[in-house]
C-alpha cells in the first residue's frame, strides 16, 4: 500500500490511501477542503513507497491526474516526513503543479495598471459633467445669473490649467502611479464636499478649482504610467484605451446626472460620483498591495522601466531635481513647439463645442431641451469606436514597419481636418435638416478622437524619462481654451448673433494652422534632452 499526501501550501489538504496495483488516484470530492488564498495555489504530491521498484509507479501518478501541470520531481529522505516512513528502502518523492486562482493573477501587471488608469478617467468626466447638468437647478435655487454661472464652471480650468506642469514633475519624481491615486482622492472629496459649500461661493469656487487640481495632474501621471510601462508598439493602443474612459466618462455622466437629480436632487450628483472616486481610490490601493506581495519578473520589453518610487524623496532633493529638468531644451525643439500649439488648437475646438453644442442644438436647431441633452452624448459616444479603430490601426502600422512620426503626423491630420470639414458644411446654408446637420457634428467630433494615436502618443514616444512633463508643458496651454475661449464664444455671440461666427469659425482657423504646423514640425523620434543643456 502507498500512502498519498495531496498538499497546498496555504490552500486545501487531500489525504488518500490506494492500493499499489491500482492505476489511476481515485479522489473522492469530500476529502477536498479548500481554504481562501490571494495567490495561486499549490499542490505537491507526496508518496511514501516500501520497495524501490514502486517508485516508476507512483512517478506515474502525474501521468494519470489529467489537467495538472508537473513541475518536477525531486526524492526526500524518508525520515523528512515520519508520518510517510516505511522502511529502511523506503524513500519519498514529491511531484508539484500550480493552480492559478483567482484567473485574473495572470493578467499582467502593466494591462492591470492601465485598466484603473482608464476606470480612473471615466469617473474623471463624470465629476466634471456633471456640474454641467446640476447647475440649471443650482442657479434656480440659490438666485445664480448666467455671470455666476459662468464664473462658477470656468473656475474647474482655473485649477485645471495651474496643476499642469506641478503634475508632471510631481510624476516624474514620485511615479504616474502615486500621482494618479492622490489626484482622484482630491477631486472625489471635493466633489463629495461640494453640495456642503453651494451656498458660500468662496467655498463653491475653492471646491471646483481642486476637482480641477485633482483632474488636472491625472493626464501627466497617467502619460508617465504608459511611457514606464507599455512598449512603443502597444503604445497607441494604451493611451486611447487610458484617455478614451474621457468619453466614456461623458456619456456616462450625461446619462446618470439627469435622472438623479430628478429622483433624489441635485445634491445626489456630487455624493455618488465623489464615492465613485474614492472606492476607486480604495480598490486601487489593494491592488498596489496584492502586486507588491508577488515576486517582479523582468519585462524583456527594453522600453519598461520599473514602476517603484520612494516617498521618501527630502526637500532638498526634489529642488535638484527641478532644476535639473532640461527646461532650455524642452523650448528649442521644434517638435514640443508643435505639441504645444496641436494642444491649444485641438483643445479649442473640444472645450467650445463641450461648453455650447447644447446650446446650438437648442437654439439654431430648434431641439427641445431633452433632445438637445441627448444629442449632445452622440459625439462623445461615437467617439468610443473612432478611438478604437484608430489605435488598432495606428499600432499595426508602427508593427509593420511604418515609420512612428508618420503615423502619428496622419493621425493628428485627420483629427484636426474631419471636424473642421464638418464645422464649415455646418456653417454653411445648405438646406439641411437639423439631424444631417447633427450627424455631420458628430462624425467629425468623433474623428478628433484619432488625436489619441496623433499627438498624445508623441509626448511618450520622444522622451519616455520627460514624458509626463511634457504633457504637463502641452495640457497648461491646452488649457487656455476653456478659461478663454469658452467666455469668448459667448462674447461673439452676443455681438454677432451668429453661431457659424462666434462658434465654428474659430475653431475652424486652430484646426487648419495647427494641421500646418503640425505636419511641418513634428516629429517622434526620441530626443535626449538632457545633453542638450
Amino acid at each position: 500500500m502507498a500512502n498519498f499526501a495531496l498538499k497546498a501550501h496555504g490552500c486545501c489538504f487531500l489525504s488518500h490511501t490506494t492500493n499499489t496495483h491500482t492505476s489511476f488516484l481515485n479522489v473522492k470530492p469530500q476529502n477536498l477542503h479548500l481554504f481562501p488564498s490571494k495567490r495561486s495555489l499549490k499542490f505537491r504530491v507526496v508518496c511514501s513507497v516500501k520497495e524501490k521498484e514502486n517508485v516508476e509507479k507512483s512517478e506515474r501518478v502525474s501521468d494519470v491526474i489529467t489537467g495538472l501541470r508537473v513541475d518536477g520531481l525531486e526524492q526526500r529522505s524518508s525520515t523528512t516526513d515520519p508520518g510517510l516512513q516505511s522502511g529502511n528502502a523506503g524513500g519519498s518523492r514529491e511531484v508539484g503543479f500550480d493552480l492559478n486562482c483567482p484567473p485574473w493573477n495572470n493578467i499582467p501587471q502593466r494591462y492591470k495598471l492601465i485598466g484603473t488608469a482608464s476606470l480612473a478617467f471615466v469617473i474623471c468626466n463624470m465629476d466634471k459633467v456633471n456640474l454641467s447638468v446640476a447647475i440649471i437647478p443650482m442657479s434656480h435655487q440659490f438666485g445664480w445669473n448666467a455671470s455666476v454661472a459662468g464664473l462658477v464652471q470656468s473656475s474647474f480650468f482655473w485649477g485645471y490649467a495651474l496643476s499642469q506642469l506641478p503634475g508632471g514633475w510631481l510624476a516624474k519624481i514620485f511615479g504616474g502611479r502615486k500621482v494618479l491615486e492622490i489626484g482622484v482622492l482630491t477631486w472625489s472629496l471635493a466633489t463629495a464636499f461640494l453640495p456642503s459649500l453651494a451656498g458660500f461661493m468662496p467655498g463653491l469656487v475653492l471646491s471646483r478649482i481642486l476637482v480641477g487640481i485633482g483632474e488636472g495632474v491625472s493626464p501627466s501621471a497617467a502619460t508617465d504610467l504608459i511611457a514606464r510601462s507599455i512598449p512603443l508598439e502597444e503604445r497607441s493602443r494604451a493611451v486611447a484605451f487610458v484617455f478614451g474612459g474621457l468619453s466614456i466618462g461623458s456619456v456616462t455622466g450625461l446619462l446618470l446626472a439627469p435622472p438623479l437629480i430628478q429622483n433624489f436632487g441635485w445634491e445626489s450628483v456630487f455624493y455618488i460620483f465623489g464615492f465613485l472616486g474614492l472606492a476607486w481610490f480604495l480598490i486601487f490601493q489593494f491592488l498596489k498591495e496584492e502586486q507588491a506581495s508577488y515576486a517582479s519578473v523582468p519585462s524583456s520589453r527594453p522600453q519598461s522601466i520599473n514602476l517603484d518610487k520612494s516617498w521618501n524623496t527630502s526637500l532638498a532633493e526634489l529642488g535638484d531635481s527641478l532644476k535639473e529638468i532640461p527646461w532650455n531644451a524642452f523650448f528649442q525643439s521644434k517638435a514640443v513647439w508643435a505639441m504645444i500649439y496641436a494642444h491649444f488648437c485641438g483643445s479649442w475646438g473640444h472645450y467650445t463645442c463641450l461648453s455650447w453644442l447644447p446650446s446650438y442644438f437648442s437654439e439654431e436647431l430648434n431641439l427641445n431641451l431633452t433632445e438637445a441633452a441627448w444629442v449632445s452624448i452622440l459625439p462623445p459616444l461615437a467617439s468610443i469606436f473612432v478611438t478604437s479603430i484608430a489605435a488598432q490601426l495606428a499600432d499595426n502600422l508602427i508593427a509593420n514597419g511604418v515609420e512612428t512620426t508618420t503615423v502619428r503626423k496622419t493621425c493628428q491630420a485627420v483629427a484636426f481636418l474631419s471636424p473642421a470639414v464638418c464645422m464649415t458644411l455646418s456653417s454653411v446654408d445648405l438646406g439641411l435638416p437639423p439631424w444631417e446637420i447633427v450627424g455631420i457634428l458628430t462624425g467629425g467630433l468623433a474623428l478628433s478622437s484619432f488625436a489619441l494615436s496623433g499627438l498624445y502618443c508623441t509626448h511618450q514616444d520622444i522622451s519616455p524619462e520627460y514624458a509626463s512633463i511634457l504633457l504637463g508643458i502641452t495640457n497648461t496651454v491646452g488649457a487656455i481654451p476653456g478659461i478663454v475661449g469658452v467666455a469668448l464664444t459667448g462674447y461673439l455671440l452676443d455681438t454677432t448673433h451668429s453661431w457659424s461666427m462666434s462658434l465654428f469659425a474659430p475653431s475652424i482657423f486652430f484646426y487648419l494652422t495647427g494641421t500646418v504646423v503640425w505636419l511641418v514640425f513634428a516629429s517622434s523620434k526620441p530626443q535626449n534632452f538632457s545633453n542638450r543643456d
